[in-house]
């Protein structure tokens, strides 16, 4: 049986709406939705959405990090922005990041977000290899 292991940023969100960060059950990581929101609740990189992807994946990486996982088992990236018209932006601070890894990627633009500061918000899905144990 596959032990299911929940991973929590802490942020107050969690309890309210009832997720976690991230969860790991046997050798898949699912992480939620993640945006620029540090862990004073501001938001960083207003205005800017590589700043904003590029915190948003170093958050990610911290969560996979905390379910055994790596960047580099990521096999899917979904990126949410709120204006197309700057993908290039997002998806330099993705290439930082995935360049040489290449996770099957889609980006979608939405209407909005829960903060109209926010413009980007990415989940991700990792797949542990069995060498690397809970």
């Amino acid at each position: 049986m596959n032990q299911r292991q929940n991973i929590s940023s802490g942020a107050q969100w969690e309890d309210i709406v009832g997720y976690s960060r991230a969860v790991r059950l046997g050798n898949v990581v699912e992480v939620a939705g993640t945006t620029a929101v540090d862990e004073n609740g501001a938001v960083v990189g207003p205005g800017d959405p590589y700043v904003q992807t590029h915190f948003i994946l170093g958050k990610i990486e911290r969560a996979l990090q905390a379910a055994g996982a790596r960047l580099e088992d990521v096999v899917r990236t979904r990126l949410f922005v709120t204006d197309i018209s700057r993908w290039e932006e997002a998806g330099r601070a993705h290439g930082e990041f995935f360049r040489a890894i290449k996770p099957a990627a889609t980006m979608v633009e939405v209407r909005a977000l829960i903060s109209p500061e926010l413009l980007v918000e990415i989940e991700v899905t990792a797949i542990i290899p069995e060498a690397h144990p809970l």
